[in-house]
């Protein structure tokens, strides 16, 4: 009797120890078909992010290719107008010769400008398709990996850093643009000698107008059904256009020292260093560019900035990088817009314009480059809050880049880990006591 109760006992005590390894195996076996049902979805969404890489590779090249054969139109169409202009200006005497320098000056001007902007696309593209090519190899190896969990993990991590979809169009039709300039030259012969004071002048203000100006169109083509994204307005929606750039060493003035893996920038006049001298170089400006182009979408990075004379903005690849004049500087044209801190206030500045702003003194600016819609904005960093300063209306029509002049000894600039919070304010006297 004593023995049949004991071996009741032991067979109550090893029911539940097999009904738990029936219940372990069936959970195990879930979990199995549920990754092999979310490879199978992943591996899905991998082909077909592998066609649209495809597609996006293949319209980036076709831009590339539009884009030189825009080189021989620029050089046929502006040579077709040169024509014209030395043949009118051959029937006027000796006082005409200086207006004819003056339009063959304007045109050569306007043909550096439009193969000068073309050169800052293709350069942007070729840095674009170099850098989907990888992508398209890391594709290619993600999709050779038998590890069901390696596959998985290596999937979204080339997900989280998956590119945006716009991607340039290029549109070329020089001559209907160049036939307004064409027309103002043949036109004017008439009444030349009343207008040889202001001849370039009057073709320098017809072509502000667009339609008549040389310029390479280039639109981005989203993606169809794309829904429209509103202006972010927290910290958090302008970190999802979060861009990481550094500071280009090759285009840095000698008297500008570069630390933190090109990110850090500081002012160390009178002392040089040694860099090479190099086309890109800034040699009388304190100024220095960042590595990165920016062009077709939108981005948001942030900067630590101290010491007064201190310029934060944009501008475009063609800024002189040897002379002295004012256009060689970020707040002296057309093509740059910039914010400075002078130590007491900021002041926005373009084409040699300042604009005084009410703003109070932030030391971590944000800069917004909203470029579809043509907006650059800056606003003041804190832990809590963001403070719009100052909103530049632009007209980008080719890459730009991310500006710094440091006008003054000491000043410094230091591009933000966007991973770091913003330092939170002092505790003040009271809030201390409490």
């Amino acid at each position: 009797m004593i023995m049949e109760d004991w071996t009741h006992k032991l067979q109550n005590r090893a029911l539940p120890s097999r009904d738990s390894a029936l219940s372990q195996k069936g959970c195990l076996k879930e979990e199995n078909m549920a990754a092999f049902c979310q490879t199978t979805k992943s591996q899905a969404e991998l082909r077909c992010t592998q066609l649209d890489l495809e597609r996006k590779l293949k319209l980036n090249e076709n831009a590339i290719v539009r884009l030189q054969a825009n080189h021989k139109s620029v050089l046929v169409s502006v040579s077709e107008v040169r024509a014209v202009a030395e043949e009118q200006f051959g029937e006027l005497l000796a006082a005409v010769r200086k207006a004819q320098a003056d339009v063959m000056l304007f045109l050569e001007e306007k043909e550096q400008a439009a193969l000068s902007q073309a050169n800052s696309i293709e350069t942007h593209l070729e840095k674009r398709s170099a850098e989907m090519e990888k992508s398209r190899e890391q594709l290619e190896r993600i999709a050779a990996i038998s590890n069901t969990v390696l596959f998985l993990e290596e999937y979204c991590q080339f997900k989280n850093t998956e590119d945006s979809d716009a991607f340039p169009s290029v549109y070329i039709g020089l001559k209907d643009k160049l036939s307004g300039i064409r027309k103002v030259i043949m036109d004017s012969t008439v009444h030349l000698i009343q207008l040889l004071e202001n001849y370039k002048g009057k073709l320098q203000e017809f072509a502000k107008e667009e339609e008549y100006d040389i310029r390479t169109q280039v639109s981005a083509v989203q993606r169809k059904y794309r829904t429209w994204k509103p202006e972010p307005s927290t910290r958090e929606q302008f970190l999802q256009y979060a861009h990481d750039i550094t500071f280009d060493p090759d285009t840095a003035h000698r008297y500008l020292r570069l630390q933190e893996d090109n990110r850090k920038v500081t002012n160390t006049s009178p002392w040089e260093h040694p860099y090479p001298d190099l086309p890109s170089r800034f040699t009388h400006w304190r100024q220095v560019l960042s590595l990165q182009s920016l062009f077709l979408h939108r981005y948001y990075f942030e900067v630590e900035i101290s010491g007064a004379g201190t310029y934060v903005g944009l501008t475009c690849k063609g800024i002189d990088r040897k002379g002295e004049e004012r256009n060689g500087c970020i707040s002296g044209n057309d093509f740059s817009w910039s914010l400075q801190w002078n130590g007491k206030e900021f002041t926005a500045w373009h084409s040699d314009t300042e604009t005084p702003l009410r703003a109070s003194p932030f030391r971590r600016l944000g800069i917004y480059v909203d470029f579809p819609g043509g907006t650059l904005s800056f606003y003041g960093v804190e832990h809590d809050a963001m403070t719009l300063v100052h909103k530049f209306d632009c007209k980008f029509s080719e890459p730009v880049y991310a500006a710094f002049w440091l006008s003054k000894k000491e000043n410094t600039i230091r591009i933000a880990d966007l991973g770091e919070e913003p330092e939170k304010p002092a505790p003040s006297a009271v809030e201390a006591a409490a």
